[in-house]
Formats: structure tokens, sequence, C-alpha cells
């Protein structure tokens, strides 16, 4: 795709070339934005490997490690609305640069801490922050920029990212660990964090504007964005939208169903898959391969989803990705945890991980207009909200009925709730944009 005659002028070296080739340079940006949430989802993944080296090395309990992974889950959306005026105001290159130092410095830390607080403090609340910048409000921010045309599309390859980083390399952080030690597994995590600076440094753009392009599929520049007079403001915004959109029924129902993705994907079968299997006999390793494997299914199924929710009702999209999932959290206890029973378990939610992100965005952008994404970032915020509480609550299960099960009949009735509950948001009567100057 090639810039309208008024831009042609302004493009830059690579954009120029890849505009005669057909590409848009916002598929660039794209994939370095692929790139820096899949590594900083990482960061959140990396932990479901830790529980056992930690507990032995340390004698902490698994309520106690637990609850420290439940607030780097729940600081990772407390960010999101506020990371959504942060990448208003300093841009999306500033923002990366600065989770992944910040995710990098808490990671540091951890090699030498001695103490159950430092434990809260590194992993809890730095990564936590740290990764929180690079969490869904980068991708929405991203895609409703660079996109006009495909951008459900868009919105599915980059939520899938997500889910694929905290997953696809925990089969090598579980294989280091085993082989070396928990420390020399985060050493991985390092490398991964130095590759994407030096991508983000070279390749990230904040706007199609500065590489001389429209937005891909728009046939007019798009109208600037209000900037924030100050720091302060920046900071008050997203509570001034939350305030609007606490008014609005559609708003607890997203935030509701999001709270349930969140307990019954991220923060019982994520942080806990490796110790479930555990019980049952499963070496770490093979456990971890399941866990990449159901990243894998998250690429295509969410992919797909941002595919459909540009074309079909995405409540109802919503009610078969919750019902779908809550069925196959009800089968899993009722099986031998044997090859073939967790095959079919890792591709039938594999499929359903984070399916729901990209019309749950629509269903937010339908609603709220130009505040949107930090409407998104509230509802995230639930998302992560539900992973702290099932983090947590599963690990204290674990340790008064001496197994994880009980968990997954929760989470099942909880996902089938949400597959009911989003018939209660009428989109026939979307409501009035926020305003928040």
């Amino acid at each position: 795709m090639t810039a309208p005659d008024a831009y042609s002028q302004k493009l830059s070296p690579l954009a120029a070339h890849l505009s005669r080739k057909g590409i848009h340079y916002g598929w660039v940006v794209v994939a370095v934005t692929f790139l820096t949430m899949m590594v900083g989802a990482s960061a959140v993944g990396a932990p479901g490997v830790l529980i056992g080296p930690l507990q032995k090395e340390y004698g902490w309990s698994v309520a106690d490690i637990s609850a420290a992974f439940a607030i780097r889950f729940l600081l990772f959306g407390a960010v999101g609305p506020f990371a959504a005026a942060f990448l208003t105001r300093f841009g999306v290159k500033r923002v990366s640069i600065f989770s992944i130092v910040l995710i990098a410095m808490g990671v540091v830390g951890s090699f030498t801490m001695s103490s159950l607080a430092e434990l809260f403090l590194l992993w809890g609340v730095v990564v936590g922050l740290g990764t929180g910048f690079t969490a869904m409000v980068l991708g929405a921010t991203v895609a409703t920029r660079w996109f006009v045309a495909r951008r459900g599309l868009v919105i599915g390859l980059l939520s899938a990212s997500v889910a694929t980083g905290q997953v696809l390399f925990m089969p090598a952080f579980a294989a280091l660990e085993q082989a070396w030690g928990w420390r020399i597994a985060l050493s991985l995590l390092l490398g991964l964090l130095a590759v994407a600076t030096v991508v983000v440094l070279m390749l990230m753009r904040d706007h199609p504007a500065d590489v001389g392009l429209l937005p891909y599929g728009a046939s007019e520049a798009p109208a600037e964005a209000p900037q924030a007079s100050s720091l302060a403001h920046t900071l008050v915004t997203p509570i001034r939208v939350l305030v609007d959109a606490s008014r609005s029924g559609t708003f607890w129902i997203l935030f509701g169903t999001f709270f349930i993705c969140g307990a019954t994907t991220t923060g019982l079968v994520q942080t806990h898959l490796v110790s479930i299997c555990g019980d049952f006999g499963i070496a770490p390793i093979t456990a971890a391969w399941m866990l990449a494997a159901i990243g894998a299914f998250n690429l295509v199924g969410t992919i797909g989803s941002g595919w459909l929710s540009d074309r079909f009702d995405s409540r109802w999209l919503l009610f078969w990705y919750y019902g779908l999932r809550g069925l196959s959290l009800f089968y899993l206890p009722f099986t031998d945890f044997g090859f073939y029973e967790l095959t079919l378990f890792t591709v039938f939610y594999g499929l359903d991980w984070l399916a729901t992100v990209p019309p749950t965005v629509k269903l937010a952008a339908e609603r709220f207009g130009g505040n949107a994404t930090i409407v998104f970032g509230w509802v995230f915020f639930g998302h992560q909200l539900g992973s702290a509480l099932a983090a947590w609550g599963a690990g204290l299960t674990r340790i008064v009925y001496e197994t994880y099960l009980p968990t997954f009949y929760i989470a099942g009735i909880l996902c089938l709730i949400a597959a009911l509950a989003v018939f209660a948001i009428n989109r026939a009567q979307p409501g009035p944009e926020l305003q928040t100057a």
C-alpha cells in the first residue's frame, strides 16, 4: 500500500522501500509491537516454573509465593489505564523502552534476593509495573493509530502475543532451571529483553505521520488526539474516564466477564499448570511444553477471533468462547491426566485462551468512542484482578484440600456465567462518547 501524494515526499527511506513493494510500514510497527508484548508477557509467564524452585531453596510456602505473583498480575492490569494516557503523552517508543528497562531491573534484582519481602517487591511490584506498560493497551493503541482497515485482525494478532509470550518460552525456562537453576533460566529472559530493546530503538515509530504515511486503509489524515497539558493531567485522565464509564452497565459487564477471563486463564492455568501436573507425576518440562502448545493454539485462535470480530456480533462470539472454555475446564478434572486427555484439553483450551480479547475491544470501541483505549485499560484491569485472585486462591486451595481440582469446577461455572452475561450488552444503543477535557 503506497502513501497518498501529499505524504509521498515525506516517506522515510525504509517506509518508501516497503511502500514500493506494497507493504505499509504499519506492519513493521505491528511486528515490533508483537515482539515487545511477547517478551514482556514472558516475564509474566516465567514464574510458572519458579514456584517449586523457590519453595525448595527458600522454604517459602506455595501460598506465599503465589501471593507475590498475584501482585504481579494485579499491577500488570492496574497500569493499563495509565499506560494508555502515558502512550498518548510520551509515545509508544519511549514507554516501551521504559517498561523493558523496568522489567530487567526486577529480574536482575531477584538474583540476589533473600527474603519474601524482596520477592513481593521485585516480582510483585517492579516486574508487575514494567509488564503493565507492554500489556493489551499497547496493542490496542498501535492498532488504533496505525490501522483503519483490518483493525480487528491486528488486535487479534497483538492480543495473541501476550499469551504466546507467557507460555512460548516456558519449556526453555523449565529446561534451563532443571539443568542450571532458576537464575540461569531468567538470564534467557534478560537476553530476550535486550533483543527487544534494540529492535524498538531501531524500528518503532509513534505515528504513521512520523514516516510520512496515513494509517493503513485511511483516505485522510486522522484528527490529532488532544495532548494532556501536564503530567498531573495525564495521571488524572484515566480516573475521570473511569468515573464516567462506571455509570454504564456495559462497562461493568465487560469488566466482570474479563475478570472471569483472567481468573480462568493466566491466574489458574498459566500460574499453576506445572504444579498441577506435578501432582499427577508429570515432569515440569512436559507440563511446560503443554503451556507452549496452549500458546501456539492461542495464536491461531486469537488471530481467528480478530478476523471473526470484523464480521460477526461480538456478543455471540463471547458467548461461544466463554461457554466452550467452561466446558474444557469441567472436563479436565474427570480425566486421569493421560497423554490423549491432556492433548485434547491443550488443543481445545488453547484455541480459546485469549480469543475473548478482540470482541471485547470491539464492544468497548462501539460503546465508548474516543476514550475506548483507556476504558479497555480499566476492563483489562478486571482481567488481571481475576488473574491475581485465582493465582492466590488456587495456591490456597492446594494447601487446604491438597489438590487443585476444586478450582477447575469453580472456573467452569464462572465461564458459563460470563457466557450468558454478555447478552445484557445492548449494542443497538451506544452510549455517548466520554469527555475528559
